[in-house]
């Protein structure tokens, strides 16, 4: 696998990673994951394997079937997808105010949703970039592609508070409790002469998510990124370290973000933090 940040330094405002990685020898042992919360938006083109499916709930047998190229928006939650056939990808993790740069939607306006990249930049544009990736197999190559494509969907952003972009980026960058979060935000709504509403309104479109429900996921994100470095946690003190009030705090954000428990999470021994293998229905 290939990732890291854009080698095209007009792209780095926007873009966090872009990637590309190989298809996987062996199907894994799990046909589902949960896909954890990061906050962020991310664009995937899978290549040479079946298109990226979804599920509504643990009992859903059959799934939703999306295109090859997808543009996740952010959520405050997880999403189960199949993950009995995987495929080769290529794709970029997005930055706050990504979504007006490059596609001229508000990222509030895909919340939670998966839209195929056609439908917001064309099916022209969309099947070019994926006969463009599909033509190569060095992960080099389908990196400096994909950059060529968003490089080039680039546009003066209207209708972004210069502001606001920098809260939600500064949001993401210190690692702060929850609570200062919300004290932050309530101070830069303050200082920026804007009505709550307002300034509310103008940070979903940056970021995707208001900005509390943002706080919560980045917490999140943090939570999960120490647990990645220990195998006993003292659940108590871990709280507190990472924002929550108390341990009983941590565990109820944690299902709602995960789906399971902190120790199920554990359990399950997942290969990346966001990325839980999950039974199938009916398996075990």
């Amino acid at each position: 696998m290939s990732a890291g940040a854009p080698w095209l330094p007009s792209l780095r405002p926007w873009i966090e990673t872009v990637w590309a990685c190989a298809r996987p020898d062996a199907a894994p042992a799990h046909a589902r994951e949960h896909s954890l919360p990061s906050g962020a938006m991310h664009l995937a083109v899978r290549l040479d394997g079946p298109p990226l499916r979804l599920y509504a709930d643990a009992d859903d047998a059959r799934g939703r079937e999306h295109g090859p190229a997808v543009v996740a928006g952010a959520r405050a939650g997880y999403c189960i997808k199949d993950t009995s056939q995987p495929a080769a990808s290529v794709g970029a993790v997005l930055r706050p105010g990504a979504a007006l740069a490059l596609f001229g939607v508000s990222a509030g306006e895909l919340e939670g949703a998966y839209v195929g990249l056609d439908a917001l930049c064309g099916a022209a544009a969309a099947a070019e970039l994926y006969e463009r990736l599909a033509a190569v197999t060095d992960p080099t190559q389908r990196r400096q592609r994909i950059e060529a494509f968003l490089h080039a969907r680039l546009r003066p952003v209207r209708g972004l508070d210069p502001q606001i972009l920098r809260a939600a980026r500064r949001l993401d960058s210190v690692a702060a409790p929850a609570a200062d979060a919300g004290e932050r935000v309530a101070a830069w709504v303050h200082a920026s002469g804007r009505n709550h509403r307002r300034f509310i309104a103008g940070f979903r479109d940056a970021a995707g998510l208001s900005p509390k429900r943002y706080a919560r996921v980045l917490r999140f994100k943090r939570l999960l990124a120490a647990l990645a470095t220990t195998t006993q946690p003292d659940w108590a003190q871990l709280a507190l370290a990472t924002g929550y009030c108390d341990q009983s705090h941590l565990i109820r954000e944690f299902r709602e973000f995960a789906g399971v428990s902190p120790r199920a999470y554990l359990a399950a021994r997942a290969v990346s933090p966001h990325h839980l293998p999950m039974r199938s229905p009916g398996r075990g």
